[in-house]
């Protein structure tokens, strides 16, 4: 493979080269957050799936080397790349200024919005100063909505931060949020797909200002692996033009 060919253990890192840098590549670490359905989670049996996983695993494939999952809280997930602990991240991590002055990203391989989720027994107009004051709002702490809600709204709402989504959804059960700002498809999954389904969308959804939101998601990289990150870019158009990408899109999120 080209890829394997121009490879250095410098480019690699941590990942397992024998021999030079002719040698065959055996694995590359990727770290990953879970549980964001439907990006990254695990299945009943313990596996990990998702559209990041399944994408990862197919531009791996097309590169010609293997990846190991790495996974890792939010929290250390960039730190985690910087120490060496594994050799990417693909973990629905958005492409935003500040994020690029600690790391390199790939092309976008996926743009989705925010959006705003409550009860459906919560009368919340279009989300502003004047209908989020005195709520209670959870985020991710660390996330991208994290910053826009406090930037935004924290001077007129209770910002509740929580490690993962999951526990956000408890709270939400619970009675103790009265909304939440979130990627669409996670809180999609998470929410107005969940088995008790009393949840609803509130206002449009929402991908401005940029300096927030950035441009999609992006693979992260440690900024001096360019050859790694051109890989991959180059195994995410082949797969965009052989259909493969649009197969997985279509799996989890419809044509």
């Amino acid at each position: 493979m080209k890829f394997q060919k121009i490879l250095s253990l410098g480019v690699l890192g941590a990942a397992m080269i024998a021999g030079s840098a002719n040698a065959e590549v055996r694995d590359i670490r990727i770290g990953v957050d879970v549980p964001y359905e439907p990006m990254e989670y695990r299945t009943p049996e313990g596996e990990l799936t998702g559209f990041d996983i399944e994408l990862g695993n197919a531009l791996c494939a097309e590169i010609g080397i293997q990846c190991e999952w790495v996974v890792q809280g939010w929290d250390g997930i960039i730190p985690g790349l910087q120490a060496r602990k594994y050799d990417a991240i693909m973990s629905s991590m958005t492409i935003n200024e500040q994020r690029r002055e600690q790391v390199l990203f790939s092309d976008p391989y996926i743009t989705p919005p925010s959006a705003w989720f409550a009860p459906k027994d919560v009368e919340i107009g279009t989300p502003s100063d004047e209908t989020l004051e005195g709520m209670t709002i959870g985020v991710q702490r660390g996330t991208l909505q994290d910053n826009y809600v406090t930037d935004m709204y924290g001077d007129v709402a209770d910002v509740n931060r929580y490690a993962t989504a999951d526990d956000m959804v408890l709270d939400m059960d619970s009675g103790r949020l009265d909304a939440v700002f979130l990627d669409f498809p996670i809180g999609k999954s998470t929410l107005l797909d969940s088995e008790a389904g009393n949840y609803k969308v509130v206002g449009e959804k929402i991908t401005e200002p940029k300096e927030y939101f950035g441009e999609g998601f992006g693979i992260a990289f440690r900024q001096r692996d360019e050859e790694l990150a051109q890989a991959f870019n180059e195994a995410l158009a082949t797969l965009k033009e052989n259909g493969t990408y649009e197969e997985i899109y279509a799996e989890y999120f419809g044509e």
